[in-house]
Formats: structure tokens, C-alpha cells, sequence
């Protein structure tokens, strides 16, 4: 039977069943061996892992396990086939991609994951404008749910942005 001709919901059930056992079945180098110079043959253990399981045009994973100075913890994955990111409607992440393109953006988020939560806070933080200027900033952070309320005046990155979140930045760091 074709892939490609079972429903998406399939193909996404079946890819995160395959990636979770990547997961699991991959051991990371042990500290010992992470001391070892670069050019070591395990530098790509997980990629070498995804490569045994995925068919196809190949699979996109990233993963994260993050400690804030605030003291929450974020572990987290994602996986997709090339194939369903080339179907996908791009445009329809501008909004949320735009959203990052601001410097006073970035410093936002990065302040709010560093623990200063509330609109009060924050607007004491001169490199973050005036207070039209913050609202306005953390507007549209939210409407592209790179934070959310949550409560009154207080702010959060959601726990399932923060790896993404940090894997943009890497990707963008280059």
C-alpha cells in the first residue's frame, strides 16, 4: 500500500510511534565521551538513529530538555516528514514567524523566560519602550502564541513553546 494514500492522522500517529522509539532506543554519549574532540564517530548518534527509521524523502526532529533561570523545567520533542512539510501551506506560519522579527520582541521573551512576568515589571524595563510600545510588543507575541496571559498582567512563554522557541534562535544564530 502506498504511504502516502492512508490518512495524514496515520502517517503523523505512525511517524511520532517511530520517532518515539528513536527516542528511547537512543543513548546519549555519556559525559566521558562528550569530552572527546569533535571529530568523535557518535557526533551524530541521533541522526543516525532518525536515518534507520524514516523512509521516504526524510523526517525533521528536534528536541529539547531546558532549565529556565526560573527554575521550570521543559522537556520536549517534534517530528515531521519532509514529505508533510512540503505539503503544508507555509504561509500560514508568516504570522507566527513575523511575530519573532522584532528586536524588542526577542527581548521580551527573552526577559519573560528569565522570570520578569508581570506588564509592571516589564515596562519598567526602558529597552522595551514605553508602555504603548510593550502592549503593543506583547500583543502580538501573544496573538502568534509565542506567550500567553497567564493571569492579569503576568506572561508566559507556553511550556510547549520554549524548545521551539530556542530551536528558532539556534537556526537563526546559524
Amino acid at each position: 500500500m502506498d504511504p502516502t494514500s492512508e490518512p495524514l492522522e496515520h502517517r503523523v500517529s505512525a511517524l511520532e510511534e517511530r520517532l518515539q522509539e528513536l527516542i528511547t532506543s537512543i543513548t546519549p554519549p555519556s559525559p566521558a565521551a562528550q569530552s572527546k574532540p569533535a571529530a568523535r564517530p557518535d557526533i551524530f548518534w541521533a541522526l543516525d538513529g532518525l536515518r534507520d527509521r524514516v523512509d521516504g524523502s526524510g523526517a525533521v526532529l528536534y528536541t529539547g530538555t531546558v532549565d529556565l533561570p526560573t527554575g521550570e523545567h521543559f522537556d520536549w520533542q517534534y517530528g515531521a516528514t519532509v514529505d508533510d512539510l512540503f505539503a503544508d501551506d507555509w504561509s500560514e506560519w508568516a504570522a507566527t514567524l513575523s511575530a519573532l522579527g522584532h528586536p524588542v520582541r526577542l527581548l521580551l521573551l527573552r526577559r519573560v523566560l528569565a522570570g520578569v512576568r508581570t506588564a509592571a515589571e516589564l515596562s519598567a524595563d526602558e529597552a522595551l519602550g514605553t508602555t504603548g510600545q510593550l502592549y503593543h510588543h506583547l500583543r502580538q507575541l501573544v496573538n502568534a502564541g509565542w506567550l500567553r496571559s497567564a493571569a492579569r498582567g503576568q506572561y508566559a512563554v507556553p511550556g510547549d513553546r520554549v524548545v521551539p522557541l530556542l530551536v528558532v534562535l539556534s537556526g537563526a544564530k546559524g
